[in-house]
């Protein structure tokens, strides 16, 4: 039971693993899970490592994983996951490993290179078969006399007139689509003019061998006369990356060149299919297993990469690794050692050996699938320090209740709680599917934490008696209005009930009001004029009770650190004057209102008095205005006494603690002598001297504490080292700063004190988001669902759907998920700040052990 309120003990062991069992040793401890290994090699560079020639051939089986992952996905093939867990593979088998995965990828470069060949000639016969097609057509129009006469303007008008013979020469070619308007531009101004330029577009758009897109191209064919224009026009195609090809000036030859090229074209697509078949099976026959490949190569280099952290004695043939672990765990840890000696072979068992430690173990809060987000949101504040109480379950409870406060709706509450227990009863088969969607990945992490959440704003929203911004009448209202009534300010006639828009009711006249509604709020105050004013003061008064409540229980949680951690320091000069200084004055603010609430009924409503009124008099000592009169008997004397108590708390807190300390460190400074017949004489320290340095050095986190606190075990059992004793002590004394303290000490007394103030404030906005969230709600029904209800037809019946969608989407939209995801922010604040800060440091490092978790999870990133 303690383990979940407190981080689990845990220790520093060495491991002593021979050299043929630590592979297999570290493989187990790795599928356990619960170990950290500490790097006993920070100084040596990872690249002069032992084991660094095996981390780099693991790195280059994963890159060649990588590579074949890659083209599986290219190919839109599934890849199989079965969730097996493979057994880490021996070292001996890395050879096999290596070779298999080498003559997969040279298999698939090899079927890449030839298969892109294939389709480069693919792609070149198949512009040749187009522009054959299209410059076929461009010869036949040509017959016109209109287009020859057009054509025979690139002659000179001197060969014209000598009736010169027509001879044009002209290119044919395939250029990108998009690229056709600048390359005609840029031929006119090339050649002025002197070319006649013809294209025509592919209808179908042709795949790039090198990439696999698919692009638009369109056939063109150029005429000209001279070998001077030939040139440019040449140039131009090459500039713009145009791909020009023989094209036969008689149509016979043209013929004959098509047939040929249908003929290649239909053998090189029958060897690309064979090609593609081929590449397809081996992909399909590596997405089989390549996920097992990726675990077991992932768990070698993880083996080899803690043996990296390990050292290697002067004989070569044992490792030492220091591991931190739980010490509940500290069986089974041995079990895997023997688990790992026995698999490897070896003769020699691996030896697990406790070490004592003055250095800071990390902290390791155990969780499962329902604590595991309540302790994320602690952890998100800050890492708890080494067994300091875990806020951890009280959050379970107190988070989604402050939630629901503000989130107070029975019906919004219904569908955030219907949309967690979906997802609860889907978690099996939506962690199988592993989604790659972070924000629902999110979501989902905490759906434990939106099912309470769901929960609780039903119970707060019944409380609140609010639906959709509607009251549900469950039990009747407990006002009522009779005929039989004969008081004056309830005799309603007819022609009143008729005329008047608003009647006021009188809780102080029989029969009106029948006592208390059973549970929640009375419906009637729904359609009350006055309903925002009576729910302001409930909801305000309710938010202060609620949130001094978590304060000292927050408080009160900072004894059970001090008792543990045994410093009765902090409980005399710390826990006890700030839990004294919050009760006498806030905690006494919340009798107030309790008393209040009990004292005064219909009848002594109307003259009750303002506890905002009375509490800053309270402060001021203002007993003299009559108006004000006193709640009860002996007010004034007990309110002047709770006053100074509140008041001493403060140099309680700010002076006494500075000077006990200095007063300890002054001891330890005189520490040195042994009593001998009531006289001292040496230099050693007194059993309880010894005592005291034993307990500061335990508070001592560096690697100079723990020198120093092995000095001072040896000083207790040895009276001779007097000199090391006496520096030792020095070393202590000058690491005292008395300025120091006093001010760490007033910044936590002012810290504390106006604290108190502000986070009371701070916790007013349970009642601020509440009110809000309640408005908010009923704007949304009065300006949307109103409107299609007020419509009496059957048309209106027709506008009522579209109204109820626009009125569903906008609630989730609006309501459910940003007034959530508001409320959600406000009540981890509330935690994080005004509850935490009061007994929780969060200065600790977490626990990461060496485990293949994340591994078999399929989280291949390092």
């Amino acid at each position: 039971m303690g383990e979940l309120f407190r981080s689990e003990e845990m220790t520093l062991a060495q491991l002593f693993l021979q050299s043929e069992a630590a592979y297999c040793c570290v493989s187990e401890l790795g599928e356990l899970g619960k170990v950290q290994f500490r790097d006993l090699n920070p100084d040596i560079n990872v690249f002069q490592r032992k084991f660094v020639n095996e981390v780099r051939r693991c790195e280059e089986m994963d890159r060649k994983l990588r590579f074949v992952e890659k083209e599986i996905k290219k190919a839109s093939i599934p890849i199989l996951d079965t969730g097996e867990n493979p057994e880490v593979p021996f070292p001996r088998d890395m050879i096999d490993l290596e070779a298999n995965f080498e003559k997969i990828e040279n298999e698939l470069k090899e079927i890449n290179t030839n298969q892109e060949a294939l389709k480069r000639n693919f792609l070149e016969l198949t512009e040749l078969k187009y522009i054959l097609r299209k410059t076929q057509q461009f010869f036949d129009e040509m017959a016109d006399p209109d287009l020859l006469e057009e054509s025979s303007s690139l002659l000179e008008p001197s060969e014209i007139g000598r009736g010169a013979p027509l001879r044009l020469g002209f290119v044919a070619g395939v250029i990108n689509r998009e690229r056709i308007p600048t390359f005609e531009r840029m031929l006119w101004r090339v050649c002025r003019g002197n070319v006649f330029l013809r294209q025509a577009e592919i209808e179908n758009p042709l795949e790039d061998p090198v990439t696999g897109d698919s692009v638009h191209k369109s056939v063109f064919i150029i005429f000209f006369q001279g070998d001077q224009l030939k040139n440019r026009v040449k140039k131009i195609c090459e500039g713009f990356r145009a791909s020009l090809y023989p094209c036969p000036e008689t149509p016979q030859e043209r013929k004959e060149m098509a047939a040929g090229v249908n003929t290649r074209i239909d053998d090189l697509q029958m060897v690309l299919n064979q090609t593609e078949d081929h590449r397809q099976r081996v992909l399909q026959a590596a997405a089989k297993t390549i996920r097992v490949w990726f675990i077991k190569v992932r768990k070698m280099k993880a083996i080899y990469h803690t043996l990296n952290l390990c050292n290697i004695d002067v004989t070569q043939k044992c490792l030492i690794a220091e591991v931190w672990c739980p010490v509940a765990d500290l069986d089974s840890i041995q079990f895997a050692l023997r688990r790992g000696t026995e698999h490897s072979g070896s003769t020699v068992p691996s030896i697990l050996n406790r070490m004592q430690t003055n250095q800071t173990p990390p902290t390791y809060n155990k969780t499962n699938k329902f604590t595991y987000g309540f302790q994320n949101l602690v952890d998100a504040y800050g890492i708890g320090s080494y067994r300091e109480i875990n806020p951890a379950p009280y959050t379970i409870i107190t988070f989604p209740f402050l939630f629901a406060v503000m989130f107070g709706d029975f019906g919004h509450g219904i569908l955030m709680t219907l949309f967690a227990v979906w997802m609860v009863v889907r978690e099996s088969r939506i962690l199988s599917q592993k989604v790659d969607n972070e924000l629902f990945t999110m979501v989902f992490s905490g759906r434990y934490i939106i099912l309470l959440m769901g929960l609780f704003s039903v119970y707060t929203g019944l409380i609140y008696n609010d639906c959709f911004s509607k009251a549900l009448n469950m039990f009747g209202s407990s006002w009522s209005v009779r005929p039989m009534f004969t008081s004056t300010k309830a005799n309603w006639t007819e022609e009143l009930l008729k005329n008047a828009q608003v009647l006021q009711l009188d809780p102080d006249v029989t029969g009106v009001f029948n006592g208390p509604y059973p549970f929640g709020i009375d419906p009637i105050w729904s359609i009350a004029t006055n309903k925002l004013t009576f729910l302001n003061s409930f909801k305000m008064k309710m938010s202060v009770v609620l949130g001094i409540i978590h304060m000292m229980f927050g408080v009160s949680l900072s004894l059970f650190n001090h008792i543990y951690f045994k410093k009765p320091l902090n409980i005399y000069l710390g826990f006890i004057p700030e839990m004294i200084f919050m009760s006498t004055l806030f905690g006494y603010l919340v009798i107030l209102i309790l008393y209040k609430w009990c004292t005064y009924d219909a009848a002594t409503s109307k003259s009750a008095p303002s506890l905002l009124i009375h509490f800053i008099n309270m402060f001021m000592f203002n007993y003299s205005d009559p108006s004000f009169p006193m709640l009860y008997t002996g007010q004034k004397g007990l309110q002047c006494f709770l006053v100074v108590c509140a008041i001493l708390c403060v140099p309680w807190m700010l002076v006494l603690k500075p000077f006990m300390l200095r007063h300890q460190y002054l001891r330890r400074k005189h520490l040195g002598t042994h009593n001998f017949g009531g006289i001292r004489v040496g230099n050693g320290p007194t059993e309880e001297d010894a005592e005291i340095i034993q307990h500061d050095q335990l508070s001592m986190h560096s690697e100079e504490g723990e020198e120093l606190a092995t000095q001072f075990s040896i000083a207790v059992s040895s009276a001779e080292l007097d000199k090391e004793e006496s520096e030792v002590s020095m070393v202590m004394v000058k690491a005292f700063d008395f300025g120091d303290v006093v001010v760490n000490q007033a910044i936590h007394t002012i810290e504390y004190c106006l604290g108190c103030i502000s986070n009371t404030a701070s916790y007013l906005r349970l009642w601020a988001l509440s009110l809000a969230h309640a408005q908010l709600s009923e704007v949304l029904w009065t300006m949307v669902m109103h409107v299609g209800l007020h419509v009496n037809s059957i048309g209106g019946g027709i506008l009522l759907v579209f109204v109820f969608a626009a009125f569903a989407a906008l609630t989730i939209a609006i309501l459910l998920i940003m007034e959530g995801l508001s409320a959600f922010l406000h009540a981890l604040r509330l935690h994080w700040v005004e509850f935490q800060n009061k007994f929780y440091v969060g200065t600790g490092f977490k626990f990461m052990p060496f485990s293949f978790e994340t591994i078999r999870e399929g989280r291949f990133d390092d």
